[in-house]
């Protein structure tokens, strides 16, 4: 049988991941996007260490995946993740986050790394 809710200590882990501002952004952008660290740099115009540190704590419960792509990584939203049915709660009632992506692309700097 499909496990429907989620115990309240595991709630509250997700909450406080999610409860930082920088951490929720990333969640939404990486709703309907894939991204490397270093456009998130180029986001939150903050270093790189920051990005990772937020990305290495969002991996670390498995809420986001990485994914080689040559020399680069890049950052997905994990939607087979036990905490994401809750997550994706959280995510729908977020306004789009996609137009900070469409500035790097404007702006040219969009994959720098790549």
């Amino acid at each position: 049988m499909l496990k429907t809710t989620m115990e309240i200590e595991k709630a509250a882990i997700m909450l406080k991941l999610l409860g930082d501002k920088t951490r929720l952004t990333m969640v939404k952008l990486l709703e309907h996007n894939d991204c490397c660290v270093c456009e998130f740099v180029e986001i939150f115009n903050t270093s790189q260490p920051s990005i990772s540190q937020h990305l290495r704590k969002l991996r670390d419960v498995g809420l986001v995946k990485e994914e080689r792509r040559g020399q680069w990584i890049f950052y997905s939203l994990n939607k087979n993740n036990e905490y994401y049915p809750f997550v994706e709660q959280l995510l729908i009632q977020l306004p789009n986050q996609d137009h900070k992506l469409k500035e790097l692309e404007e702006k040219g700097t969009r994959i720098t790394c790549c």
